[in-house]
């Protein structure tokens, strides 16, 4: 496929989305479809995990589940210092969708297009982390999510106190509101952008990679793989821990 349209299209080529509407109304479909796929295969892992859990001698996949599970909750109660039975919950399938997310990047650069070629579809994008509207359709959940804790936790009233009268007290009020919305947006701003921009670039290494002659292509190929293993596992961490830090902080009554 590299050869259709030079380097430059086939860079556009697996960098545009399977789309419908237009405007704001646009769908990208591939990042709808691969993210209700991950999500359901995460679903369907724990569950029967959950199903067929034993007290005796583990199998694997109990062993690694609950490896999962013990290492979320363990950054669950080093960082969250509030009562929310949630939160866990949270964290984990944030860390598990987002690192599943990413791990499509692992897989073969023209794979998934081709067959969706064959299928008769002109474009696929497979990685849903390497979608703007996906990484801040996550980013503005844990927005919402911030917003709702931190009116249920200090009051209305007290949300708006903590709105206008910090840090500088209530003399400066328009200066603390200005600062406080600014914070507030950087939240989701930076959460979406971060985890884009990684696996943005990560992606279109692979499809430069991918463009180099057959030979060189396994020389350059494996060790970023070996080194995107570690960028994909850490971002799908930073997601979770700084969800879990923004929700603490909505917990805090002063």
């Amino acid at each position: 496929m590299a050869s259709e349209g030079g380097a430059t299209g086939y860079i556009v080529h697996h960098l545009t989305p399977l789309s419908v509407g237009e405007g704001f109304w646009t769908l990208h479909l591939d990042t709808l479809f691969f993210s209700a796929v991950l999500g359901g295969l995460f679903i369907w892992f724990f569950k029967s995990v959950a199903e067929r859990a034993t007290s005796g001698v583990p199998g694997l996949a109990q062993n690694f589940a609950e490896m999962i599970v013990e290492f979320v909750d363990t950054q669950v109660k080093d960082t969250f210092h509030g009562r929310s039975e949630l939160i866990a919950p949270l964290a984990l399938t944030i860390f598990c969708w987002v690192f599943l997310w990413n791990a499509m990047d692992m897989l073969p650069v023209d794979l998934l297009p081709m067959i969706g070629s064959l299928m008769g579809m002109e474009y696929m994008r497979v990685v849903p982390s390497t979608d703007l509207n996906g990484t801040f359709a996550l980013s503005l959940s844990v927005f919402f999510l911030i917003f709702f804790y931190s009116i249920k936790v200090k009051g209305i009233f007290g949300f708006i106190k903590e709105m206008t009268c910090t840090p500088f007290g209530p003399w400066l009020m328009p200066f603390n509101l200005m600062l406080k919305v600014v914070e507030e947006l950087a939240k989701p701003i930076s959460l979406a952008l971060r985890l884009f921009g990684n696996l943005y670039a990560g992606e279109l290494v692979f499809i430069l990679i991918a463009l180099l002659p057959p030979v060189v292509q396994p020389l350059l190929g494996f060790p970023w793989a070996i080194f995107h293993i570690l960028v994909i596992t850490l971002q799908a961490f930073i997601f979770m821990v700084l969800t879990i830090v923004y929700l603490s902080l909505a917990h805090e009554d002063h």
